[in-house]
């Protein structure tokens, strides 16, 4: 069974940082590229970033390009999401998806709420 568990969300100010991670099991992670979607209230999921199974290929939407960094630990099933320079329209729930794109298994999320 696919499991992916987000953590590492939570409040934060405009300007700030937080480290999003996502626990994988239950599936080969090391030869699964893996993405990041968010999802404000009331909207349409955003694919925001991407990265193959190994690692050196990466995607970001230009909405967060610059300011988020996606990286993996395949040794430890392992997906990360850097975001700095947080903005308040980055407020979204976050989920980690198996696969190239917003569509595939994904876990329960965490939230991310950048306010003053």
């Amino acid at each position: 069974e696919v499991q992916l568990v987000e953590s590492g969300g939570g409040l934060v100010q405009p300007g700030g940082s937080l480290r999003l991670s996502c626990a994988a099991s239950g599936f080969s992670f090391g030869s699964s590229d893996m993405s990041w979607v968010r999802q404000a209230p009331g909207e349409d999921p955003d694919w925001i970033s991407a990265i193959r199974s190994g690692g050196v290929v990466k995607f970001y939407d230009n909405s967060v390009k610059g300011r988020f960094a996606i990286s993996r630990d395949n040794a430890k099933n392992t997906l990360f999401l850097q975001m700095n320079s947080l903005k308040p329209d980055d407020t979204a729930v976050y989920y980690c998806v198996r696969g190239w794109g917003p569509v595939g298994s994904r876990g329960q999320g965490t939230q991310v709420t950048v306010a003053s």
